[in-house]
């Protein structure tokens, strides 16, 4: 009995394993379209939550990617699957995307920081304006504080009482 119980074991094991590779589809997108098209579509998913020029959020950008590559969802559905199947392949995809997005990230993140040292040196220029614009109204305020207090003093030297 345990050794009919260990064999259906076996059969039950060894018949979930998946070693399905379906048939190329027809329109199978080429894997270097593939890697870019996944590499704009991770960029495109990762923006959804980040807001646009006009301050919207959730905007789907997929059918603007699928415009760029002109394919529809379904084709790239079932290219996906193809390749997901061949895991060799996929796994190949995948790590061109990753390296795309990599690049991506260093080019902006090195225009970002060229950006934000444009603008903290404007901002240094905008302060020292400031502070020389302070010091010409501090030079303002002092001429008119002499102003007034030299105009106090002849009118009580001419006799007027001070109340």
């Amino acid at each position: 009995m345990k050794k009919v119980l260990y064999i259906l074991v076996f059969i039950f094991l060894s018949s979930c394993t998946s070693n399905t590779i379906y048939k190329k589809p027809e329109n199978l997108i080429p894997k270097d379209t593939m890697v870019a098209l996944l590499s704009d579509m991770y960029i495109a998913l990762s923006a959804k939550n980040v807001k646009n020029k006009i301050q919207q959020r959730q905007v789907n950008y997929l059918p603007f990617i699928y415009d760029k590559y002109k394919i529809d969802s379904a084709r790239f559905k079932q290219s996906n699957v193809y390749y997901t199947s061949v895991i060799e392949q996929y796994n190949e995809i995948l790590l061109e995307v990753k390296d795309n997005i990599d690049k991506e990230h260093k080019k902006y993140s090195k225009e970002l920081k060229t950006q934000d040292s444009i603008k903290n040196l404007n901002n240094k220029k905008i302060k020292k304006e400031r502070l020389k614009g302070k010091s010409k109204e501090e030079k303002l305020n002092n001429l008119t504080k002499l102003d007034t207090t030299q105009l106090k003093k002849p009118i009580l030297e001419k006799g007027f009482k001070k109340r």
